[in-house]
């Protein structure tokens, strides 16, 4: 795929009409309502948190859970269908280049994304992918995204160096053992699971690796006319959510049980633990902030922005101070710590793995658990699915 090309399949995706569309375009101002979007992610932890331990209701709100899929989820809050979430920068930077509508908040969490090849491979450096065949989950996707921007800053022109195949998110080890594929780009739980399966080594890392170790990936995202009429609700909605990741980071076995029990996702409890664990979630404005700046120079130089887009004016433009949401008031928070809820950092992530590998589901149900909804199909996005509520997606066997 060429940058041209790139470019005009981001471009193609706003004008799609949201998957989650039918309460699109309120901004009613100084509503206690919040409607929450979700696409049922591993890293969407905080999400899960705020809503079933009562952070958003602390905060004198009324939460409703609105579940999405991936495929419309950018248009989807730009067009109103929810208000905010949490995301990944990398991901909306361009929309909001092209006009989108939506305001970063403050930062969630680090460390999702990575880039790995093959043990097998003499790959050692990002400078040794240059001609290389990479696994992704899909085009367009923030794997895809990821991988582009670090190949930009290290001279490889990615639509040109590099041969990109397209697999199953649970499918990419199956690539690499049968010889497919050099390396593969992919987000948690996937990366963990390979590592503890000593299939892959970590070439660009999100959560070792500068500059993206001390940036934020996922911020809390929302739409810019619901902010601007509710600047207040948005506030407090940001303070749950922060409040929310603060909590995961203090009890992450617990985080990533409950969003298993609650049927938020599809996985099993020991593989949404290894992979929780791994983010961090120390919520943060300031570098938040600056998070939105770094991401835009490397996305410009791997040529993902345009030629004359100026990036620091891009940045301002997406991020929003709100009052009351500080890095003075994140460091007020204080959250339960539950007995048993932390992992160790000695927990040898391989007896999980052979856990895993040990169950007894059919093909179908393993890729359920290991895919993530960030591609067309096979996944558990379905782009015709409407939105429903969160009682009704808990409620499903």
């Amino acid at each position: 795929m060429t940058a041209k090309l790139f470019l005009v399949a981001i471009s193609l995706s706003l004008l799609v009409v949201a998957g989650c569309n039918k309460r699109s375009g309120s901004t009613v101002q100084n509503s206690n309502k919040v409607r929450v979007g979700y696409i049922g992610l591993t890293c969407e932890a905080p999400i899960y948190a705020a809503y079933e331990k009562g952070f958003f209701k602390e905060e004198g709100l009324e939460p409703e859970l609105v579940k999405c899929s991936w495929s419309t989820y950018k248009d989807a809050l730009a067009l109103g269908s929810y208000d905010i979430t949490h995301h990944l920068v990398m991901y909306f930077l361009k929309p909001i280049e092209q006009g989108l509508d939506v305001r970063f908040l403050a930062g969630i969490h680090r460390g999702c994304l990575r880039v790995q090849a093959g043990v097998k491979t003499n790959i050692h450096t990002i400078e040794d992918l240059k001609g290389k065949r990479i696994g992704v989950p899909g085009m367009g996707t923030p794997p895809f995204v990821f991988a582009n921007r670090v190949f930009g800053v290290h001279g490889i022109d990615a639509s040109k160096d590099i041969t990109w195949k397209v697999y199953p998110a649970g499918e990419l080890g199956l690539a690499i053992d049968k010889g497919e594929v050099d390396a593969v780009a992919n987000a948690e739980p996937i990366g963990s699971l390979l590592i503890a399966e000593g299939k892959v080594r970590n070439i660009a890392d999100q959560i070792m690796d500068a500059p993206y170790k001390d940036e934020y990936c996922c911020e809390v995202i929302a739409n810019g006319k619901w902010v601007d009429a509710n600047p207040d609700t948005a506030a407090r909605a940001t303070r749950a959510l922060l409040k929310g990741a603060k909590w995961v980071e203090t009890n992450p076995r617990a985080a990533a049980v409950m969003a298993v029990e609650k049927k938020y996702l599809a996985s099993t409890p020991e593989l949404n633990t290894v992979a929780l664990a791994r983010l961090r979630y120390v919520p943060s404005v300031q570098l938040a902030e600056e998070s939105v700046h770094t991401a835009g120079r490397e996305m410009k130089v791997a040529k993902m922005l345009l030629p004359d887009t100026d990036t620091e004016a891009l940045a301002k433009r997406a991020f929003m101070h709100l009052p009351g949401v500080t890095d003075e008031w994140i460091k007020t928070i204080e959250v339960e710590k539950i007995a048993g809820a932390q992992v160790s950092p000695d927990e040898d992530i391989r007896l999980i793995a052979a856990l895993i590998q040990k169950d007894s589901g059919d093909s179908c149900c393993r890729r359920k658990m290991f895919d993530q909804p960030d591609q067309d199909a096979p996944n558990l996005a379905d782009p015709d699915a409407p939105c429903v509520g969160k009682n009704v997606i808990a409620g499903q066997d």
